[in-house]
């Protein structure tokens, strides 16, 4: 099996910095300048290890990754793989992806004329090395920008080869008058336009197989092949991919021989935690609203803890996920069910209440796939049952037991039970006397409350106040 990594020779020396009015115009500035040719991987290595040096990450805004999934990406780079990213839906596999060029150096020189972005001390086709031949010193170059090197492509199901690799274009044989067997009548497609450069294809088990298969010779020998033509170009490329893992296996698959040829494979994951998962929020979440809205951070939580909840939920297809846009779109809603109360009100409360978290039905029920029993149950039932066991499961770390549970509270010689914290002492004294019991007196004798979640503060103040012990327990 051939080694593609280092076929092409390759200098390991820094590239000098540049500014784009001192870059040089042709070959022999280019000489003089010193600028020497790397390959695509070779430069993503060598930026990624100053990164490293310099205790700095080529990413941003990725949270919860920097002890699983980024040392993954950092291996395979310094590898010079072609990788995968594995996961569900909303876990940042694109963002990271779109972040690569910034391992890319800021600018590569290229033929003036050249489809392949080919460098002038590295062509790959014998157009290029002709011209090189023709204009020696003199010979015109372009400089490509870092985010010019960056391509993607959404695999479907539609995808051809043509539009990856290329395809013979007879028209543009007709109008230039040339032979059907001349490679300058080859229409290339978006991989090889990309050559000296990153190419990433999301979703890839969405591509047929016979699709995949055209894929294989780029990926082993780096080169591509049209129709049959006796042509070979040595692209130089990194190659990345995204999948989801029901996808992986059920929906469309890799072939077998095209997993075996992408070298590393990098599983992702959602946030560990909930104060993770809330800093993914607050970073993407649209907050900055001309209406200031205050959201304290049990609020916050309650929201993250409600997709917590669906990623737990078996009435919820695992499978497929519960993204982070849920939790993303859920707390711009509470938001904004807050700045309509206040604007239907003219009023200056922009304090969130329990009701609002309701608001966030429309975010739950567009975003999570259920099972068959939870299509039984119903998108709406099993999305507000999800929101009102969050909402069950804060008060109860928050305040004491609502029912006796039987529980003695073992003490110590100073009468506190200094293994249980603050919250759940109160939950051990209320185990034998309900600190509630007056409210639950007040709706034992038959009283009721009615709020509006549109009530005016004055009158949601009233309404609260009207019921008997609520506030010396709030106290």
């Amino acid at each position: 099996m051939p080694n593609t990594k280092n076929t092409s020779k390759v200098s390991t020396k820094s590239t000098p910095k540049m500014s784009p009015k001192s870059l040089p115009k042709t070959l022999g500035e280019l000489n003089k300048f010193g600028y020497t040719h790397r390959t695509v991987k070779m430069e993503m290595r060598e930026n990624l290890l100053q990164f490293l040096r310099d205790s700095k990450s080529p990413f941003t805004g990725i949270i919860g990754f920097d002890q699983t999934v980024l040392p993954q990406i950092y291996n395979a780079i310094l590898s010079q793989h072609n990788f995968i990213l594995l996961g569900l839906r909303g876990q940042a596999k694109s963002r990271i992806l779109r972040q690569l060029p910034q391992l890319l150096d800021e600018y590569v020189p290229a033929i003036i004329g050249s489809a392949l972005n080919e460098s002038p001390l590295a062509p790959v086709t014998n157009k290029s090395r002709a011209l090189i031949a023709e204009y020696g010193a003199d010979l015109e170059l372009r400089w490509i920008h870092r985010d010019e090197r960056y391509q993607e492509k959404l695999a479907t199901p539609d995808v051809s080869i043509a539009d990856l690799i290329g395809d013979i274009d007879p028209i543009k044989a007709a109008r230039e008058k040339r032979d059907i067997s001349d490679v300058e009548v080859i229409n290339w497609g978006i991989i090889p336009r990309t050559n000296r450069g990153i190419f990433a294809i999301n979703e890839a088990p969405d591509l047929q197989p016979r699709i995949q298969v055209g894929l294989l010779n780029i990926l082993e020998e780096s080169d591509i092949q049209v129709r049959g033509f006796p042509f070979r170009a040595q692209l130089d490329i990194q190659l990345v991919f995204t999948a989801n893992p029901e996808d992986y296996t059920n929906r469309g698959n890799l072939i077998t021989p095209l997993k075996d040829r992408i070298d590393s494979q990098i599983i992702t994951h959602y946030p560990k935690s909930v104060t993770e998962s809330a800093k993914v929020t607050a970073q993407e979440a649209w907050v900055n609203r001309p209406t200031k809205v205050t959201i304290p951070d049990f609020i916050k939580e309650l929201v993250e803890e409600v997709t917590v909840l669906a990623r737990e939920s078996e009435y919820v297809d695992q499978s497929s996920g519960v993204s982070a846009r849920v939790s993303i779109t859920s707390y711009e809603n509470l938001i904004s069910a807050v700045e309509r109360r206040a604007a239907i009100n003219n009023e200056d409360d922009t304090y969130p209440r329990i009701s609002d978290l309701y608001a966030m039905l429309p975010s739950l029920t567009g975003k999570i796939e259920l099972v068959y029993e939870g299509e039984l149950e119903g998108p709406t039932i099993v999305a507000t049952s999800m929101i009102g066991k969050a909402i069950k499961g804060r008060f109860k770390r928050s305040f004491p037991l609502p029912q006796k549970t039987g529980r003695k509270s073992a003490r110590s010689d100073s009468g506190y039970n200094e293994t249980l914290s603050p919250v759940e002492q109160l939950q051990a004294e209320s185990a034998s006397a309900s600190p509630y019991e007056a409210v639950t007196d007040f709706f034992g004798s038959g009283m009721k409350l009615e709020l509006s979640d549109m009530a005016t503060l004055k009158g949601y103040r009233a309404a609260l106040d009207s019921i008997s012990g609520l506030k010396d327990i709030v106290n």
